[in-house]
This record gives structure tokens, C-alpha cells and sequence, in this order.
């Protein structure tokens, strides 16, 4: 669909179109492609295919666990997949600085997650209320992840909680999955994620993709469990 690496530009986009739909989505990731849309470029309907020359991944064995982190994992109960609808829509709330989540992407996520593509990872409060969590796409022992949110209410530190509990679902003993989180932030740094080259994450990508599946299902039996 998007061809050989060796045909795409020197920078992270690398195509446009106006098709977007859950086939091409799902296509996209396994050649190492993700979509965002580009509001300012002047073709409001134009959807940007991306693939970074320098990819944020955070390595599994080398995950950054800081004390207060540690204690602040303990308030929250975690779960996958039991609230994608709400999770999908606090991280596409338009009154977050930067928001690129759009109606079509929210239906498009949506579509994958009922299929079982994308999965939610939720982390929720003594109270019962959800204070935070992430989604992305799971194919293979690869787990794209696309946005993460908190409650600034009840919230302290529930997205990282969600990711820390993410990492040690993938972190299974399974040689080879890989945590994708696209572009590395400073707060994403501050728990080890790093940038390898374009070349290098394709190299891990097909790797992973040859891997089972991951249970995701692993997080809300412990929560059944306690």
C-alpha cells in the first residue's frame, strides 16, 4: 500500500490521501504507518500518513519506575478494554492543548477496537470513577500506542499508571514485542522511551508482528481477582 522504504521522502510524512478507513488503517500500521490529520495544511480532508525518521519506542526491560510512580500505581485498578468509548473520548476532548482526534478517526479507532484491533487500557480510582488511561493498536506483539489522558481531578499520574501496566502485559517473556509510542516527549522520556532510527524500527516491527497476540484480557481477570 505504501511501498518500499526505500521510496518514501526523508522526513516523518510521508503520504496524504483522502481515503481513510479501517482496512487502510490496519495496513498501515503493519508497514510501520500511522495516521494524524492535518488541520493547517489547507486540505481539511486530507488525512497524513506518518512514519518518523526517528521513532519513540519504549524498551520493555528498561521501563523507568520512580518511587512516587510506584506509590502512586497503587491507588489505581486496571483494566483493558472495558471502557474504549470513554477512554477514545476524554484523549479527543478538543479542549486538550494540541488535539488531533478527530470524528473520523474516533469512528475509524472505534471500528478496529470492535474488531479487536485496538485495545484500551483503563485505570480507575478507589471512588469506581475512571481517572485515566491510553489506546492503541495491537497487532501481532506490536502495541502502536496513540493517545493517553488523565483526570486532572482524580487522575495524578493515571496515564503513566495505564502505560506501566501496558508495559508489563507485553512484558510477558516474550522475546521480541515492541512498544511503539511514535514520537519520544519528555514525559514519555522521563520512563525510558527512546528514538531508533526508521530503518531499525521497521527491523523490529516485522519481528513483532510474527509474535502471538498479547492477552489483554490479563489485566481485567487480575482486577476480578482482588
Amino acid at each position: 500500500m505504501f511501498g518500499p522504504e526505500a521510496s518514501w521522502p526523508g522526513q516523518d510524512l510521508i503520504a496524504m490521501s483522502t481515503e481513510f478507513d479501517a482496512d487502510l488503517v490496519a495496513e498501515a500500521y503493519r508497514a510501520g504507518v500511522f495516521p494524524m490529520g492535518l488541520p493547517a495544511s489547507g486540505w481539511p480532508d486530507a488525512m497524513g500518513w506518518w512514519s518518523p525518521m526517528h521513532r519513540g519506542i519504549v524498551p520493555l526491560d528498561d521501563l523507568r519506575v520512580p518511587r512516587s510512580l510506584r506509590q502512586s500505581a497503587k491507588r489505581y485498578t486496571l483494566t483493558a478494554d472495558e471502557a474504549f468509548a470513554e477512554v477514545i473520548a476524554a484523549c479527543a476532548d478538543p479542549r486538550r492543548p494540541g488535539g488531533w482526534i478527530d470524528p473520523r478517526i474516533v469512528g475509524v479507532y472505534t471500528e478496529l477496537h470492535e474488531l479487536g484491533v485496538v485495545h484500551s487500557v483503563e485505570a480507575w480510582a478507589p471512588s469506581g470513577d475512571l481517572a485515566g488511561g491510553l489506546y492503541g493498536v495491537g497487532l501481532g506483539g506490536l502495541f502502536a500506542g496513540e493517545s493517553m489522558f488523565h483526570d486532572p481531578r482524580i487522575g495524578r499520574d493515571a496515564s503513566k499508571v495505564a502505560l506501566l501496566g501496558l508495559a508489563a502485559l507485553l512484558n510477558d517473556g516474550t522475546e521480541g514485542r515492541l512498544l511503539d509510542v511514535q514520537w519520544v516527549t519528555p514525559h514519555l522520556a522521563s520512563l525510558g522511551a527512546v528514538e531508533v532510527d526508521r530503518t531499525d524500527y521497521l527491523r523490529l516491527l516485522g519481528e513483532a508482528l510474527a509474535l502471538p497476540p498479547v492477552d489483554f484480557g490479563r489485566l481485567t481477570r487480575a482486577r476480578g481477582e482482588r
